[in-house]
């Protein structure tokens, strides 16, 4: 990417070399190519990348083997720390004792964090984005590893989807309310897709469709809604969701 200096001339702008995902699935690329890692070491990397700070070593191996001897625990970690040192590859820096994700490693748990931070302390901000991200970015891209089961990350998968959700549902308002009714509905939807049992997020998407003008849709989304919670948890939508829709009710 390039861009003009203040003299004139043209300065080159470098794109990450280190991308990790993690949500959705595990995926390290560098360069644009993807990096092949045993398991220990991708688990290594994912625990790092949801530390904000250096955490220390006897910690990490605690964490990441937690039925083996203190001894083998240690060992495992130098083993996956050695499976990490690539030549020219940076990934973590080990220092006093304490481990720590490479700044150079572009996280997008990281990218969706600072997303939805951004868009509930600055709501103003109307469909603000991460950086690289294009529409509604990282908020759609899914769960925090949904197929690992490891202790470490059930905390911290469910704060990323209340997190996300929150993000999504205010991004909504947002958008409903300058009239970008196309992409409110996609933040609703992303939303609902996250949670399909949480009302507040079917409330977005129907005050979208109410908002345009679409009735049909608003009505056909409560009655979804209303099914589901019926047959998932045997109840009714709160009294708050039926004022959204009372006049299409009655109507």
């Amino acid at each position: 990417m390039k861009r003009s200096s203040l003299d004139g001339s043209t300065v080159v702008r470098a794109q990450p070399r280190a991308i990790l995902r993690l949500l959705g699935a595990f995926e390290l690329t560098w360069d644009g190519e993807p990096v092949a890692l045993p398991l220990p070491a991708q688990r290594l990397l994912a625990f790092l990348a949801l530390r904000e700070r250096p955490v220390v070593r006897a910690h990490v191996a605690e964490a990441l083997w937690l039925d083996s001897t203190e001894e083998r625990a240690c060992g495992s970690l130098r083993s996956a720390l050695w499976r990490l040192r690539r030549p020219g590859h940076e990934l973590v820096d080990v220092t006093n004792g304490r481990l720590w994700l490479a700044p150079a490693v572009v996280v997008d748990v990281r990218l969706l964090v600072g997303w939805a931070r951004g868009v509930l302390d600055a709501p103003d901000r109307v469909g603000v984005v991460p950086p690289g991200a294009s529409g509604l970015g990282v908020a759609v891209l899914g769960d925090l590893l949904p197929d690992w089961y490891e202790d470490w990350l059930v905390v911290e998968r469910e704060r990323l989807r209340e997190l996300r959700v929150r993000g999504l549902e205010q991004v909504c308002e947002q958008l409903t309310t300058t009239g970008r009714f196309r992409e409110a509905i996609e933040a609703a939807l992303a939303a609902v897709n996250a949670e399909p049992l949480r009302e507040s997020a079917h409330r977005s998407l129907i005050g979208v469709y109410l908002a345009e003008g679409n009735q049909a849709e608003a009505l056909r989304s409560y009655r979804v809604y209303r099914d589901l919670l019926r047959d998932q948890l045997g109840l009714e939508p709160s009294a708050r969701m039926d004022e959204v829709v009372r006049g299409l009710l009655v109507r």
